[in-house]
């Protein structure tokens, strides 16, 4: 389904009812695509290893949150 950023402004309710159902929904704004509302998915977010994969060999850094939390901590 497709709505423009009018429609997410004043029908967000009814977008996100779409979105609760299964479907995805692309959000333009001028006429190009902008964003995307999909379901969200539990397990997706609390598997860390694929997000920090890169760092799975790396001797120089052991406990990767901390490490992520301290880079962070200057920006909030």
């Amino acid at each position: 389904m497709k709505a423009t950023a009018k429609d997410l402004r004043f029908h967000s309710k009814e977008l996100l009812s779409t979105v609760k159902r299964g479907e995805e929904v692309i959000i333009t704004f001028r006429g190009k695509p902008c964003a995307k509302l999909i379901p969200y998915d539990e397990l997706k977010n609390t598997q860390k290893t694929n997000l920090f994969g890169i760092w799975k060999n790396n001797d120089m850094v052991k406990d990767v949150d901390a490490y992520v939390r301290d880079l962070r901590k200057e920006r909030f």
